[in-house]
Order: C-alpha cells, then sequence, then structure tokens
C-alpha cells in the first residue's frame, strides 16, 4: 500500500507554466500576437505555426542589392523558404525591438529586429533591419499577415 500513494521521480508532473497565462502561443486578436507567435516559430521552428500567420494572399517583397531590384513571392514560396531555414539552422533567435510606425488602425506596422541564425557553431550570421508589415483579419477575427516587405541589411 505504501507504492501506491507514491509520486514516481522519474515520471514529474507536466509543468505547463510556461508563460503567465500558461500558453505558449499568444492571442492572435491583437497584434503583438502576430510578434510573439512569429518569434515562436523561429525560436521552434515551427512551420505549422509559422504558416497560421500568413493571408493566403501573402506577399513577402526584399531587396536583392546585387541586382538592384526587388523581389516578390508569395506564400507557397515563403513556407518553402522558411522551412529550409527552419530545417538548416541549428538554432534561430528572432528578438522584436521598437515599433517604429503604427498607423491607426493596425494594419501596417514596421518594428525593428534582430535575428541570429545558428547553422553550426562555426557559421553564425546576425541579421538586423526592420519588417515592414500589411495586416488583415481572417474569418476568426484574427490578424494575420498579408504583405512583409523585409527592410534588413542582409
Amino acid at each position: 500500500m505504501l507504492f501506491i500513494s507514491c509520486t514516481n521521480p522519474f515520471a514529474p508532473k507536466l509543468d505547463d507554466s510556461t508563460t503567465s497565462n500558461g500558453k505558449l502561443l499568444s492571442d492572435r486578436a491583437n497584434i503583438d500576437g502576430i510578434f510573439q507567435n512569429l518569434q515562436y516559430a523561429y525560436t521552434f521552428r515551427d512551420t505549422t505555426i509559422y504558416g497560421e500567420l500568413l493571408d493566403s494572399r501573402f506577399a513577402f517583397t526584399y531587396r536583392d542589392y546585387d541586382r538592384g531590384v526587388d523581389v516578390t513571392w508569395g506564400r507557397d514560396d515563403e513556407m518553402r523558404v522558411t522551412s529550409g531555414l527552419f530545417q538548416n539552422s541549428q538554432q534561430l533567435d528572432l528578438i522584436w525591438n521598437n515599433i517604429i510606425m503604427l498607423s491607426s488602425d493596425s494594419t501596417n506596422i514596421i518594428r525593428s529586429f534582430n535575428l541570429t541564425i545558428t547553422f553550426n557553431p562555426t557559421d553564425i550570421i546576425f541579421v538586423e533591419g526592420r519588417v515592414n508589415l500589411t495586416l488583415v483579419k481572417d474569418e476568426k477575427n484574427k490578424w494575420q499577415i498579408i504583405k512583409w516587405i523585409d527592410e534588413s541589411n542582409y
């Protein structure tokens, strides 16, 4: 009878207090949820969560400095590229900095960031810059990214 009431030290209770409200993901009903969930997706290299943040009409634009042109691709290409980044990196550290501009209706946000990409201990890339996001609400009234303009130094 003594063993029935004991707690197994090799099977401790699961700690579900990962954040103040016990959730890893944030509510996308507010814009902070977009940024917190982007950070989560990068930290845990989670393409499922990342994909939920992108509207079906999503467009990503960056400047190709070598060719002197802006390059744009859609959601499918973005998911493929991001999946490759997530699979080929050992660690991703995304830090959101100041919001530089926020439209009155919260549909356009420019925010600075720092991203550290660790492919292996001797191959680490540091990226800093700004994202220029256009947001829309989905059918569940949750924010999604419809347009992402990368204004980074890379």
